[in-house]
């Protein structure tokens, strides 16, 4: 089930030095991070903190899908901004989709997704509960 795209969150972080290699470029996997802030801040932004999630309700988000496409490379100190958004949901899984570009010139740096499975506290695949569903965009059926 597709669930629109009517809610991109934005988050800008600074490039820091630990996260590039000796050239000044953003090694490769600070990406997935940085798109694991901008899934964080987007449920954030939904009123739905994964801390509460997990503590609350017992819910775990299982990442069990992650692609990065990469298309021109973030420097030291340069700010970015990680746009992400629900992408499709059903009450068994989410997917995440992403865009990263760079603040100052707009030129996009990486697009990509994740897609994670609900676990229980078992870590064993559930259903999101129903009072959770809208925030993913999934409508009663």
């Amino acid at each position: 089930m597709e669930a629109p795209r009517e809610r991109v969150n934005e988050t800008r972080l600074r490039v820091r030095y630990a996260e590039t290699d000796q050239m000044g470029v953003v090694y490769h996997a600070n990406y997935i991070i940085w798109m694991e802030v901008g899934r964080v801040e987007l449920c954030r932004s939904l009123g739905l903190r994964y801390r509460d999630l997990e503590r609350n309700e017992g819910v775990l988000l299982a990442v069990v899908e992650a692609d990065c496409r990469f298309a021109q490379p973030a420097l030291y100190d340069d700010e970015v901004i990680v746009k992400a958004w629900v992408d499709e949901a059903n009450p068994r899984l989410v997917r995440f989709g992403y865009e990263i570009r760079n603040a100052e010139t707009n030129v996009v740096l990486a697009t990509g997704h994740t897609r994670h499975v609900f676990l229980g506290p078992d870590r064993k695949p559930r259903k999101l509960p129903v009072e959770h569903r809208a925030t993913f965009g999934i409508s009663e059926e």
